[in-house]
């Protein structure tokens, strides 16, 4: 048995702490993993143009940050070009991260006129979760008698400007109080995955509790795309959603106590403690959807590891129509209403943005030959000294409407009755009346207060040089200006793959999808899966809420007799195949399409190219071909049973398929291009068709309903109204000779 003094073991023992000690570091940096993420310009700043002037001289980059990062470095690559005539010792550009000065990037003498590159450190510590980097440009063409609205003071920036932050992973702690994060973090500009994880092929109660869950998230991200890969028993990397009930598990937790409720729990990884999971548990099937309901409803209370949820009552059905995201369409609607961010109302300087508030409507909001939409508007602002060309301009959809000079009075009301007309109003109508094309009106609207000051900085006289110091001008609206939809009905004619890829529609009708029955196949794969939850997301993400009354079924005919909105996913059953309207199917290599005529042309001006571009008349052509390149399509039809029902289908076959249509679902642009009764999704883009029999859902007035279906038939309306006056005119004269036989007979 060796001995050792005991100085000796004590310096052993000391040694090897810090042996220890040295190598932590390494062990932990193993256990974090870091990522880079590069932000472009166009993601980083509003609008099209980056230019700065001598009086607009200022850019504002904006970016969030996750909450579970830790940033490392962070680093502003600019690309510009300045103008050759700036003064290379006196022009400058400064760089401001959180109003704290980060350096100033000089003019190179050398590349006047020409393209310069900088990379400037943005420091760490100044970040937060949201970002303002601010560019200031200081700009000289000669040291004496300056102007600073010259032509010549320009400095353009380059759309290569990008920022590149380096992150590491921070260790979190398992509390639902901090829910959605990490599992969705809306701070996040990069693209969001979230895996599901099963135990096997999910049954339907187990399935419509994930697209609950999915659809939650979707209403958190808004804009946001989200993708959702699905597992069965397998762990993927990341932070994951596991749906298990007693008995039923995936491999991950096997050794998992079982529940005795439902049950939402939040845990790390075994092998990775930044990695977590979301459990979502329960005795049963009905456990699972109690504690999903709870989860997405009452996130708010939730807090701590675990939580059990005891009960979900719902107080007051929804109405149709009520969707979060989406205005009130039976009240006047305040703009403190629609506000996004805090000082959205206020603008400031020589040259101020604009004023943007986005307005989401019904996509069936019926609006067609109506004399306008009532808006009161209230506005303050810093008077221009005289009378000049200073005004207010408003635009809807990047259209122009109308102008209203900024008067040097006190007394700056604003527009107490303004109505946007959503239709062309006859020549003689009131000046007041705003024109606006009603193709302008969609879903998603951003209606624009743009307040333009006149400048006299460009007004410099030979022989006399001044000093101006230009006015630090500001307006704001008044929270209280009101925008009034109400009084509208609802009439939209189908099938419209539009309103569903734009808003939802008809299933966002019910902001908890509770008139909607899904139906998918019996044998789900995990990509048929994905597709579901995404499909659902994305309508969450339209109406703000989460589908929790959604019904799954994989039973055609169990289906057929339900008074619902259907949505499919997969190929459609056989008794489709000879329905008039079913103008595409795919059968594995197979497809055929149905064709029309050409639709007609955008500038018709007919009154009902407003709501409809369909072609009259049947389909004239049927194409039949075999491929093995991927294809899916999307496809739009009337319930047979139920006249104001529709139908929309989620067309793929193989796995490619599948990936080629969530990538149009996720893809903002392949969205904008949907239209009609077929979506055609290829590699090379989406194809749409507008071809079958049209319907129409919502209620009309009579009179509203005959006028507006005559609209684009003015020889069958002057025939009708000539039958009208004829008619008339004979009970009319009927009418007089009854009274004549009357009054002769008396008089005899």
């Amino acid at each position: 048995m060796l001995s050792f003094p005991r100085a000796s073991c004590s310096w052993f023992l000391a040694l090897l702490a810090v042996l220890a000690l040295a190598h932590a570091p390494l062990r932990a940096q193993e256990l974090k993993p870091g990522k880079s993420l590069t932000l472009d310009l166009p993601r980083l700043a509003q609008g099209s143009e980056f230019k700065l002037y001598g009086i607009r001289n200022r850019q504002v980059l904006e970016f969030t940050l996750r909450s579970d990062q830790l940033v490392t470095q962070a680093d502003l690559n600019l690309v510009f070009t300045p103008s050759p005539a700036l003064l290379p010792k006196l022009s400058h550009l400064r760089v401001y991260l959180n109003d704290e000065l980060m350096g100033v990037v000089p003019v190179d003498e050398a590349l006047a006129g020409r393209q310069q590159r900088h990379t400037l450190a943005l420091d760490p510590q100044f970040l937060a979760s949201f970002n303002r980097v601010s560019l200031e440009f200081v700009g000289h063409y000669t040291d004496i008698c300056e102007d600073l609205a010259h032509s010549s003071l320009w400095l353009d920036i380059s759309r290569q400007t990008n920022i590149v932050i380096d992150q590491q992973a921070l260790p979190l702690a398992n509390d639902l109080a901090y829910f959605p994060e990490p599992f969705f973090d809306k701070n996040d500009m990069a693209a969001q995955e979230l895996p599901f994880v099963f135990a096997g092929t999910p049954s339907m109660a187990r399935l419509q509790a994930a697209s609950v869950l999915a659809s939650y998230f979707g209403s958190q991200a808004k804009w946001k795309s989200l993708r959702f890969p699905v597992s069965y028993g397998a762990l993927p990397s990341g932070h994951a959603v596991i749906l298990a009930v007693n008995g039923q598990r995936p491999e991950v937790l096997r050794s998992y106590p079982d529940v005795d409720g439902p049950t939402v729990e939040m845990i790390s990884a075994l092998d990775n403690p930044h990695q977590k999971l979301l459990l979502v548990l329960g005795r049963d099937d009905e456990d699972l959807s109690t504690a999903v309901a709870g989860l997405a409803l009452g996130g708010p209370l939730f807090r701590g590891q675990s939580v059990q949820v005891e009960e979900v009552d719902e107080l007051a059905p929804r109405k149709p129509y009520d969707a979060p995201n989406w205005i009130a369409t039976d009240r006047p609607v305040r703009f403190s209403e629609l506000v996004e961010y805090e000082g959205q109302l206020e603008v400031q300087g020589l040259r101020p943005a604009p004023i943007t508030l986005n307005l989401n409507l019904p996509p069936d909001l019926f609006v067609w030959r109506n004399n306008g939409i009532p808006m009161n508007v209230q506005y303050r602002y810093t008077p221009p000294t005289t009378e000049d060309e200073s005004r207010l301009t408003l635009s809807l959809n990047g259209r122009y409407v109308d102008s209203y000079p900024l008067r040097p009075e006190t007394d700056k009301s604003g527009l107490p009755h303004v109505r946007l007309p959503v239709l062309d109003n006859d020549p003689g109508a009131s000046s007041e009346g705003l024109l606006i094309p009603a193709l302008k009106i969609g879903s998603h609207n951003q209606i624009q207060f743009d307040f333009s000051y006149a400048s006299v900085l460009g007004a410099a006289q030979p022989g006399v040089c001044k000093t101006v110091l230009p006015v630090d001008t500001r307006a704001a609206l008044d929270g209280h200006s009101t925008i009034d939809f109400s009084g509208y009905r609802h009439y939209l004619e189908m099938p419209n793959l539009r309103a569903f890829a734009s808003s939802g529609f008809p299933f966002s009708r019910m902001a908890d999808l509770s008139e909607t029955l899904v139906v998918v196949p019996p044998q789900l794969r995990p990509v048929q899966v994905s597709t579901l939850l995404e499909a659902l997301a994305h309508i969450g993400a339209q109406v703000g809420y989460p589908a929790y009354k959604v019904r799954i079924v994989d039973d055609w005919a169990q289906a057929a007799g339900l008074d619902a909105d259907l949505l499919w996913i997969g190929s459609a059953p056989e008794a489709f195949r000879g329905r008039p309207d079913a103008n595409l199917l795919l059968e594995d290599t197979k497809t055929r399409l149905r064709q029309a005529r050409k639709p007609e042309d955008d500038t018709a001006q007919s009154p009902r190219t407003v709501y409809s571009r369909w072609p009259d008349g049947d389909t004239v052509t049927q194409v039949s071909v075999r491929a093995l390149a991927p294809i899916a399509a999307i496809v739009g039809m009337q319930s047979e049973q139920f006249p104001q029902r529709s139908m929309v289908g989620l067309l793929a076959a193989t796995d490619e398929d599948y990936s080629l249509l969530r990538d149009a679902l996720a893809d903002s642009g392949k969205r904008d291009a949907m239209r009609g009764s077929v979506v055609i999704v290829r590699e090379s883009g989406v194809a749409s068709e507008a071809v079958g029999p049209r319907y129409f859902v919502g209620r009309l007035e009579w009179w509203q309903m005959v006028w507006f279906h005559l609209s684009d038939k003015p020889l069958l309306l002057a025939l009708i109204a000539i039958f009208a006056v004829a008619l008339v005119a004979f009970l009319l004269w009927k009418s007089l000779r009854w009274v004549a036989r009357r009054r002769l007979a008396r008089d005899a």
